[in-house]
Protein backbone atom coordinates (compact mmCIF):
# COMPACT_ATOMS: atom_id res chain seq x y z
CA UNK A 1 0.00 0.00 0.00
CA UNK A 2 1.16 3.54 -0.71
CA UNK A 3 2.59 5.41 2.27
CA UNK A 4 -0.01 7.97 3.24
CA UNK A 5 1.16 9.09 6.65
CA UNK A 6 1.32 12.73 5.54
CA UNK A 7 -2.42 12.79 4.85
CA UNK A 8 -4.98 13.55 7.52
CA UNK A 9 -7.55 10.89 6.77
CA UNK A 10 -9.74 12.17 9.60
CA UNK A 11 -10.27 15.43 7.72
CA UNK A 12 -11.23 13.56 4.56
CA UNK A 13 -13.59 11.39 6.59
CA UNK A 14 -15.22 14.41 8.21
CA UNK A 15 -15.63 16.07 4.81
CA UNK A 16 -17.04 12.89 3.27
CA UNK A 17 -20.70 12.31 2.65
CA UNK A 18 -22.81 9.42 3.89
CA UNK A 19 -24.04 7.32 0.96
CA UNK A 20 -27.64 8.50 1.08
CA UNK A 21 -26.55 12.16 1.10
CA UNK A 22 -24.14 11.48 -1.76
CA UNK A 23 -26.76 9.77 -3.89
CA UNK A 24 -29.35 12.50 -3.21
CA UNK A 25 -27.09 15.54 -3.61
CA UNK A 26 -24.12 14.53 -5.77
CA UNK A 27 -25.31 11.90 -8.24
CA UNK A 28 -26.39 13.80 -11.34
CA UNK A 29 -25.12 11.41 -13.98
CA UNK A 30 -26.76 8.00 -14.16
CA UNK A 31 -28.86 8.37 -10.98
CA UNK A 32 -31.12 5.53 -12.14
CA UNK A 33 -28.13 3.15 -12.20
CA UNK A 34 -26.90 4.20 -8.76
CA UNK A 35 -30.39 3.93 -7.26
CA UNK A 36 -31.13 0.72 -9.13
CA UNK A 37 -28.05 -1.12 -7.86
CA UNK A 38 -28.66 0.17 -4.34
CA UNK A 39 -32.35 -0.73 -4.45
CA UNK A 40 -31.80 -4.26 -5.74
CA UNK A 41 -28.77 -5.28 -3.70
CA UNK A 42 -29.32 -7.26 -0.52
CA UNK A 43 -26.23 -7.98 1.52
CA UNK A 44 -26.04 -11.73 2.12
CA UNK A 45 -25.98 -12.88 5.73
CA UNK A 46 -22.57 -14.52 5.20
CA UNK A 47 -21.07 -11.15 4.19
CA UNK A 48 -22.44 -9.37 7.25
CA UNK A 49 -21.20 -12.15 9.54
CA UNK A 50 -17.74 -12.26 7.97
CA UNK A 51 -17.38 -8.47 8.05
CA UNK A 52 -18.41 -8.34 11.70
CA UNK A 53 -16.00 -11.18 12.56
CA UNK A 54 -13.10 -8.91 11.57
CA UNK A 55 -13.61 -6.70 14.63
CA UNK A 56 -13.22 -3.04 13.99
CA UNK A 57 -14.64 -0.55 13.92
CA UNK A 58 -13.71 0.05 10.30
CA UNK A 59 -14.35 3.21 8.34
CA UNK A 60 -14.66 2.88 4.56
CA UNK A 61 -13.55 6.13 2.93
CA UNK A 62 -14.59 5.79 -0.69
CA UNK A 63 -13.25 7.96 -3.49
CA UNK A 64 -15.78 8.11 -6.33
CA UNK A 65 -17.53 10.23 -8.94
CA UNK A 66 -21.08 9.90 -10.18
CA UNK A 67 -20.04 9.43 -13.82
CA UNK A 68 -17.99 6.31 -13.09
CA UNK A 69 -19.66 3.06 -14.15
CA UNK A 70 -17.52 0.99 -11.82
CA UNK A 71 -18.50 3.24 -8.91
CA UNK A 72 -22.21 3.02 -9.70
CA UNK A 73 -21.94 -0.79 -9.70
CA UNK A 74 -19.83 -1.23 -6.55
CA UNK A 75 -20.29 1.71 -4.17
CA UNK A 76 -23.99 0.91 -3.55
CA UNK A 77 -22.93 -2.67 -2.69
CA UNK A 78 -20.34 -1.33 -0.23
CA UNK A 79 -22.95 1.03 1.22
CA UNK A 80 -25.38 -1.85 1.80
CA UNK A 81 -22.63 -3.84 3.53
CA UNK A 82 -21.83 -0.85 5.77
CA UNK A 83 -25.52 -0.58 6.65
CA UNK A 84 -25.75 -4.29 7.48
CA UNK A 85 -22.52 -4.74 9.47
CA UNK A 86 -22.41 -3.12 12.89
CA UNK A 87 -18.64 -2.52 12.70
CA UNK A 88 -18.60 -0.62 9.38
CA UNK A 89 -19.45 2.88 8.30
CA UNK A 90 -18.92 4.56 4.97
CA UNK A 91 -18.32 8.03 3.63
CA UNK A 92 -17.70 9.19 0.07
CA UNK A 93 -15.38 11.92 -1.18
CA UNK A 94 -15.31 13.11 -4.75
CA UNK A 95 -12.16 12.22 -6.67
CA UNK A 96 -12.00 15.50 -8.53
CA UNK A 97 -12.21 17.49 -5.28
CA UNK A 98 -9.73 15.29 -3.37
CA UNK A 99 -6.70 15.17 -5.66
CA UNK A 100 -4.09 14.79 -2.91
CA UNK A 101 -5.96 11.82 -1.43
CA UNK A 102 -6.56 10.28 -4.86
CA UNK A 103 -2.90 10.65 -5.77
CA UNK A 104 -1.96 8.66 -2.68
CA UNK A 105 -4.08 5.73 -3.91
CA UNK A 106 -3.26 5.44 -7.59
CA UNK A 107 -3.74 2.18 -9.48
CA UNK A 108 -0.71 1.61 -11.69
CA UNK A 109 -0.24 5.38 -11.90
CA UNK A 110 -3.88 6.04 -12.77
CA UNK A 111 -6.58 7.89 -10.81
CA UNK A 112 -8.88 4.89 -11.09
CA UNK A 113 -12.06 4.84 -9.05
CA UNK A 114 -13.80 3.80 -6.98
CA UNK A 115 -11.19 3.35 -4.31
CA UNK A 116 -12.29 2.20 -0.86
CA UNK A 117 -9.73 3.04 1.81
CA UNK A 118 -10.15 1.04 5.00
CA UNK A 119 -9.43 3.15 8.07
CA UNK A 120 -9.10 1.82 11.60
CA UNK A 121 -10.69 3.38 14.68
CA UNK A 122 -7.93 6.03 14.75
CA UNK A 123 -8.63 6.84 11.07
CA UNK A 124 -5.29 5.41 10.00
CA UNK A 125 -5.29 3.60 6.64
CA UNK A 126 -4.97 -0.17 7.00
CA UNK A 127 -6.07 -1.42 3.59
CA UNK A 128 -7.68 -0.57 0.28
CA UNK A 129 -9.91 -2.04 -2.38
CA UNK A 130 -10.57 -0.90 -5.91
CA UNK A 131 -11.08 0.17 -8.58
CA UNK A 132 -13.03 -2.94 -9.58
CA UNK A 133 -13.06 -6.66 -8.76
CA UNK A 134 -9.75 -8.33 -9.73
CA UNK A 135 -11.28 -10.66 -12.33
CA UNK A 136 -13.04 -7.79 -14.08
CA UNK A 137 -9.94 -5.59 -13.80
CA UNK A 138 -7.88 -8.26 -15.58
CA UNK A 139 -10.50 -8.52 -18.33
CA UNK A 140 -10.75 -4.75 -18.87
CA UNK A 141 -7.00 -4.19 -18.88
CA UNK A 142 -6.47 -7.15 -21.21
CA UNK A 143 -9.07 -5.87 -23.66
CA UNK A 144 -7.60 -2.36 -23.59
CA UNK A 145 -4.07 -3.70 -24.16
CA UNK A 146 -5.20 -5.70 -27.18
CA UNK A 147 -6.86 -2.60 -28.58
CA UNK A 148 -9.17 -4.62 -30.81
CA UNK A 149 -12.51 -3.42 -29.45
CA UNK A 150 -13.97 0.02 -28.79
CA UNK A 151 -14.20 1.11 -25.16
CA UNK A 152 -18.02 1.19 -25.29
CA UNK A 153 -18.06 -2.58 -26.01
CA UNK A 154 -15.67 -3.30 -23.15
CA UNK A 155 -17.79 -1.25 -20.76
CA UNK A 156 -20.97 -2.94 -22.00
CA UNK A 157 -19.36 -6.29 -21.15
CA UNK A 158 -18.31 -4.88 -17.76
CA UNK A 159 -21.90 -3.89 -16.96
CA UNK A 160 -23.04 -7.40 -17.88
CA UNK A 161 -20.34 -8.88 -15.62
CA UNK A 162 -21.52 -6.74 -12.70
CA UNK A 163 -25.13 -7.80 -13.30
CA UNK A 164 -24.21 -11.50 -13.30
CA UNK A 165 -21.98 -11.14 -10.24
CA UNK A 166 -24.52 -9.21 -8.15
CA UNK A 167 -21.84 -7.67 -5.94
CA UNK A 168 -20.58 -11.04 -4.67
CA UNK A 169 -16.97 -10.55 -5.75
CA UNK A 170 -16.84 -6.98 -4.49
CA UNK A 171 -18.02 -8.15 -1.06
CA UNK A 172 -15.58 -11.07 -0.93
CA UNK A 173 -12.62 -8.91 -1.91
CA UNK A 174 -13.43 -6.12 0.54
CA UNK A 175 -13.97 -8.61 3.36
CA UNK A 176 -10.58 -10.11 2.52
CA UNK A 177 -9.03 -6.65 2.95
CA UNK A 178 -10.76 -6.34 6.35
CA UNK A 179 -9.50 -9.78 7.38
CA UNK A 180 -5.94 -8.87 6.42
CA UNK A 181 -6.18 -5.63 8.42
CA UNK A 182 -7.58 -7.49 11.42
CA UNK A 183 -4.78 -10.08 11.25
CA UNK A 184 -2.17 -7.30 11.46
CA UNK A 185 -3.63 -5.88 14.67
Amino acid sequence: MTTTTHLDHTNYWNAGLPFKTYIEEEVHKHPELWRGVYGKHRTPEWATEEAEATGGPWHLLVIAEDWCGDASNTVPVLARLAEAASNLDLRIVKRDESSELMDAYLTDGSRSIPMAIVLDDDFDPVGRWGPRPAELQAFVLGEKRRGERPAREIYRDSRAWYARDGGETTLRELISVLEEAAARR
